[in-house]
């Protein structure tokens, strides 16, 4: 039985994006939970430095965050690229793992076409030094049907984020997503309890994604939430926001 006093819950954010994705759900979850939201290396506040790119480091540094908070076992989460990061955190420091929540995110590696146009991406906003190739190829994406005809303040939100993106961090997270293996079976390693989360109208990893997460955990509870996309903490905050609290819930309880 995985009993939880007072988790520590490290929320990672989805790509091209950063940490403010989760404004809108902070409230509800830090009344239940110690929450952290790091930025990736180049986002937001944070430096890129020199590494090379690859999700392990970026793994590295949850697991390093963990260190400098005290903290020695934390629930991990993530959107989309921050989903890909926990798995790698699965996969690199499962003794430290008490719970597992995957918003919007797949378990597969790339295909070499999906690989060779991250890598058109990367070249492409470091040849042009600006957002022009997120913009056109990957902001629209990012967000549901209905945010993009029902939301257009939500929908510029999100635009803007995009375009604050540094090239030289869209460049290293493509090329460390490129480099991803495939977790499958990490997850089917993974006994924590874990909660998956799809908006119903994502387009980048749909449902049937989440669906194959949700089958290999040997723990899994999954929701599909209404009216949202790729960005379902942003979209439906209300309803990702109370997922993760009845999931937390449940964790300290047993």
């Amino acid at each position: 039985m995985t009993v939880v006093e007072r988790p520590c819950l490290v929320l990672l954010h989805a790509f091209p994006v950063w940490s403010a994705m989760y404004d809108d759900v902070r409230a509800p979850i830090a009344a239940v939970a110690d929450l952290v939201t790091p930025d990736f290396r180049g986002f937001g506040a944070a430096a890129l430095g020199e590494a090379a790119p690859s999700l392990n480091v970026l793994a590295d540094d949850v697991a390093a965050l963990l260190d400098a908070r005290g903290v020695d076992r934390a629930v991990v989460g993530g959107t989309s690229m921050g989903g890909y990061v926990a798995m790698a955190f699965c996969r690199r420091h499962p003794d430290r793992l008490a719970g597992l929540v995957l918003a919007d995110t797949k378990a597969g590696a790339d295909t070499e076409a999906a690989a060779a146009n991250r890598e058109r991406i990367a070249a492409t906003v470091l040849a042009e030094a600006g957002p022009r190739v997120l913009l056109d190829d990957v902001y629209p994406g990012l967000l549901g049907t209905t945010t993009h005809t029902t939301r257009p303040e939500l929908a510029d939100r999100v635009r803007r984020w995009v375009q604050q993106a540094a090239p030289g961090a869209v460049a290293w997270a493509q090329r460390a997503m490129a480099a991803r293996p495939d977790s499958t079976e990490t997850l089917r390693a993974t006994e924590v309890p874990a909660l998956v989360l799809v908006g119903d109208e994502d387009g980048l990893t749909p449902p049937e994604q989440a669906d194959a997460i949700s089958a290999a955990l040997p723990r899994a509870t999954s929701m599909r939430i209404p009216a949202a996309g790729h960005l379902s903490a942003v979209e439906a905050p209300d309803a990702f926001a109370a997922a993760v609290v009845g999931y937390l819930t449940r964790l300290r309880s047993g």
